[in-house]
């Protein structure tokens, strides 16, 4: 084993100190701060909403004959979906047109009478009165059509009725009777159908963030100026951009909130048919997060996301001044992306902001600049 000379140690620490503490100014990544094309962003949680749901319930009594769909399918407008006993209906069907047949040979027997008495008015033996009765009779009787007609068109609705269609495109639920019950208007819901594309998507937002948006968006058109996008619970980002369309009149005073709607497509996923499980993204009363975005970017100051700092004062960012001298920033940030800061004070254009060795600076420290690593890619705000 080699030993070494304690005298020749301290010898060598004692050389090597004087250059160890003439070592050159920490090295830093800068970047200037520009003017770059940002969209506006806010997030809020929302929820899917179906655009129609239907409720169907029977609007006549009788027993369930037939179910004629499969549950958790997509139906059309039209389809055939319960079938109920049509003989009861069929029956009265037939007895009230009997009674309209009736109702018309009343009317033409009656017509018949009051010609003769009215030919007889005239003679030795015509009576007024035997006119005036028959005109009463034959307006009776007519009466009486009238009203043996709309009876027998009640009779062919409740027969209509016995057959439950979908009164609009969209999934169906479960069915809540089987067939061999009886059912009515007072046996509550049958199946849910709820509309499938496009959806709603509602979400409440607080009135300060409500006033906020209508102050940056109003005078920029409104609800055209800005579009939905969602957030799956995935986390994934949804690939449809949707419109806002909505906002409520009241606020909740519980909440201190405003609900705001927008509409965005639910079309099916590729190589999904119509009802499979899972065939489109979007399912009614789903969580997503809502991000509302500015149709047009807006030009800002912005730097690198990773050169703004925290403490519990705020957020701040090290700025190169004179004689490369470091110097904190105090700033505020506008609407950030997760790459870019925007920074609305604190630092103005072509400040060199540092990117690169943060956690080496202190304030008043003599620094060696250069550029970023990599080069953060900002996009530059066309020049006007």
């Amino acid at each position: 084993m080699m030993r070494i000379n304690p005298a020749a140690f301290i010898l060598l620490l004692a050389s090597a100190g004087p250059a160890i503490a003439q070592g050159g100014p920490p090295a830093v990544g800068v970047v200037a701060a520009k003017r770059t094309s940002v969209v506006e962003e806010s997030e809020f949680v929302g929820r899917m909403q179906a655009v129609q749901r239907v409720d169907l319930v029977a609007r006549v009594t009788g027993f369930i004959e037939k179910r004629l769909f499969v549950e958790g399918s997509e139906v059309k407008s039209g389809q055939l979906l319960y079938q109920l006993e049509r003989g009861p209906f069929e029956a009265q069907v037939a007895a009230q047109a009997a009674a309209v047949t009736q109702a018309e040979a009343t009317v033409q027997n009656n017509s018949l009478k009051l010609g003769r008495v009215q030919s007889l008015l005239n003679t030795p033996a015509g009576q007024r009165s035997l006119v005036d009765d028959a005109i009463a009779a034959q307006r009776t009787g007519q009466a009486q059509l009238l009203a043996a007609q709309a009876q027998l068109r009640q009779a062919q609705i409740n027969l209509n009725y016995t057959d439950i269609k979908a009164p609009i495109d969209g999934l169906i639920s479960r069915t809540s009777v089987t067939v061999g019950n009886v059912v009515g208007p007072s046996s509550g819901t049958l199946a849910t159908i709820v509309s499938q594309d496009p959806m709603y998507v509602v979400f409440p937002v607080s009135v300060r963030a409500a006033l906020d948006l209508r102050d940056k968006y109003a005078s920029n058109g409104g609800f055209d100026a800005v579009k939905i996008k969602l957030r799956l619970p995935t986390g994934a980002m949804y690939d449809q951009t949707g419109t806002l369309n909505y906002v409520d009149n009241t606020v909740a005073t519980t909440t201190d909130t405003l609900v705001l709607r927008g509409t965005i497509p639910n079309p099916l996923r590729p190589g999904a048919a119509a009802g499979e499980p899972g065939a489109r993204e979007l399912a009614d009363g789903e969580f997503v997060t809502v991000l509302l975005q500015g149709v047009a970017p807006i030009t800002a100051i912005g730097i690198p996301r990773a050169a703004v700092l925290s403490d519990q004062q705020g957020n701040y960012v090290w700025v190169i001044g004179d004689g490369n001298k470091a110097e904190q920033r105090r700033v505020n940030l506008g609407q950030s992306t997760p790459e870019t800061a925007v920074i609305t004070s604190g630092v103005k254009e072509g400040d060199m902001v540092v990117v690169d060795g943060v956690q080496r600076v202190r304030p008043g420290l003599v620094v060696s600049p250069g550029p970023a690593s990599p080069p953060p890619t900002l996009a530059t705000a066309p020049k006007t």
